[in-house]
Order: structure tokens, then sequence, then C-alpha cells
């Protein structure tokens, strides 16, 4: 797993590309999800999120994904699970204090900021956005689906 995850970070452009594509395709089926019924949806979308995410991205389904703004690297997979950049334990070589045959994740999402968007002045902008800790109510839900929710409960109130 490990070996696909930093494969995914040398590649997260391409995945960001394609995590922009599934949102809107996401964000279109609202209706379909609604008629549906959210509840209804969530284990069969949640299953699928989960197989895909873990495979590429070693997801812990924590339901607050920021892989967009982390690099394509999940900060879940932090032994500590910081979400909001590294420990003071980071090694010289860039590998975790807790785990030493593994780069910290926090230094691979610096990497994968890069690679999203290589021509921007400050292509690791959305790195430094402050994520909130994590609440474990929202653990195995998708996260796909709380964003379709959340894109359209913002669009009900503008409109």
């Amino acid at each position: 797993m490990y070996s696909v995850r930093k494969w995914a970070v040398s590649n997260a452009g391409a995945f960001n590309k394609s995590y922009i594509v599934l949102e809107k395709v996401l964000s279109a089926l609202h209706p379909v999800w609604k008629a549906i019924g959210y509840d209804r949806v969530e284990k069969p979308v949640a299953f699928i999120e989960k197989n895909i995410k873990g495979l590429l991205f070693d997801c812990k389904m924590c339901g607050q994904c920021v892989l967009h703004e982390t690099g394509m690297s999940c900060p879940m997979n932090c032994p500590k699970e910081l979400r909001n950049g590294p420990c003071g334990g980071v090694r010289p070589n860039g590998h975790c204090e807790v785990k030493p045959e593994m780069r910290c994740v926090w230094v691979e999402a610096w990497r994968g900021s890069k690679v999203i968007n290589p021509n921007s002045t400050d292509s690791r902008e959305s790195i430094t956005n402050l994520q909130v800790a994590v609440d474990n109510r929202q653990r195995g839900k998708s996260s796909w689906l709380k964003e379709v929710r959340k894109i359209h409960e913002i669009k009900v109130v503008v409109e």
C-alpha cells in the first residue's frame, strides 16, 4: 500500500483533476441522491469510496477528506493523525519518527501540493489552510456525499 500511496502523490495533479470531475458528476446526481435518500445511499457510496481511496491513498475513511488540500497525501496516515502539518519528530531524511521506514505524510503532502499546481507562484496555498480536528462521528461515512450535500446546502442559501 505504501508504494501505491507514494505513486498517488507523485501523480497528484492527475488525481486532483479526477477529483474535480468526480465532484461535478456526484453533484449532478444530487437530485437522484435526494430522491433515494442520502441515508440510503450512504453505505453503498461509502463502500465504493473506501475501496477506491483505500487502494490509492490508504484511506482511513475519516469522513472529512482533505486529500485535495494536502497534495493527495492523507494526513490520517500519520501515526499521530496530525492534520495541520508535521510534528517536531520528522527526521532529517524526511522520514517519520514513529515509523522510520515511512516518509512523513507532510513531507509527501508538500511534494504533492507542488505537483498539483506546478505553474502557480504559490502552488502550495491550499496546504496552508487550517484543518479542523477530526470529528470521529464521521468515521466510515462518505466524504464524497458530505461534499455534495454541502455544495447544495450553500446553493440553497445563496439562491
